[in-house]
């Protein structure tokens, strides 16, 4: 198949049934998505298919990578749909029985595959794992606020206040991405919070500690920069999960109690910006939860 590449180092071949599909979304960032490739193409130890979802570029990545690639990579062109629609694409069209993600901007340290395939191999039953990541911003490293850093386990709580699992650091069984039904299209940002708190309802995320993602912030074309008040993306997926996703009396206490507090902060936003609708319009929704919110502190 193109796009199939399978590496193998030394004498030891840890999981050469296993085989890894590696869904690479990108749109406008040449540069960055080549050394994305090539940090995939130096996996160590790990039998993979490196999958690019070109998600309607003007620029030249396709040319570019088709250049310098050939065949080791499995280029698909499409319109601009977004991040989740290209990930989900990439998912369909892999044949593997694990995936694991890669943003464009980011790069992977040799072992990374390896050491999740590893891990898979120690505990049979788990469903998914993400390892620790480095920060670089402008070619510089960046220590993370301690209250980003990364848990392990069951991580459902602490995940209603921020995103807690990176995509470039995670592995997961293809079952699980399937049951779960993907990455939600209808959300221009916040796509990852919402799946992985979807994932964390009932499926613990172990931590593996070791450093294996590099990640690349600071950029202009991050969707962090591209929209305002990120907290009405979260807004939507809480409220999704509090309407779809069977959650215990705990689970749900808690997710209203955060989804109250980000709509009175977005509310205070909006107003700041002069968008009275949309202030109201939040203010109204934290107070329609008000009254069914009990204390909780979330991590």
């Amino acid at each position: 198949m193109p796009g199939s590449f399978c590496l193998f180092a030394g004498t030891s071949v840890v999981e050469a049934t296993v085989l890894v599909s590696v869904i690479i979304p990108t749109f406008n960032r040449a540069a960055f998505v080549r050394e994305a490739v090539a940090s995939v193409l130096a996996q160590r130890d790990a039998r993979f298919e490196l999958i690019v979802i070109d998600d309607g570029s003007c620029d030249d990545t396709a040319a570019l990578l088709r250049r310098e690639f050939g065949d080791l990579v499995e280029i698909t062109c499409t319109d601009n749909r977004g991040v989740s629609a290209a990930r989900n694409l990439g998912v369909r069209r892999s044949r593997g029985d694990l995936v694991a993600f890669l943003d464009s901007d980011d790069l992977w340290l040799p072992e990374k595959l390896a050491i999740q395939l590893a891990f898979f191999k120690e505990h049979p039953d788990a469903q998914i794992c993400q390892t620790e990541e480095v920060w670089i911003r402008h070619g510089r490293p960046l220590v993370p606020r301690p209250y980003l850093r990364k848990l392990s386990g069951s991580i459902f709580e602490p995940s209603l206040r921020r995103c807690m699992v990176s995509p470039s650091a995670v592995m997961l069984r293809r079952e699980l991405f399937d049951r779960r039904g993907g990455f939600d299209e209808t959300l221009p940002a916040c796509e990852d919070y919402d799946l992985w708190l979807r994932i964390a309802v009932d499926t613990q995320i172990p931590l593996i500690e070791a450093p294996l993602v590099i990640r690349r912030a600071g950029h202009d074309d991050q969707l962090s920069r591209r929209h305002w008040g990120m907290d009405r993306f979260r807004i939507a997926a809480l409220m999704k999960l509090l309407a779809h996703e069977a959650l215990s009396t705990e689970q749900r206490r808690c997710a209203v109690a955060v989804l109250s507090e980000k709509c009175r902060i977005v509310a205070a936003g909006a107003a700041k910006r002069g968008r009275t609708e949309e202030a109201q319009r939040y203010a109204m929704i934290a107070q329609l939860w008000q009254d069914a919110v009990g204390s909780c502190s979330p991590v």
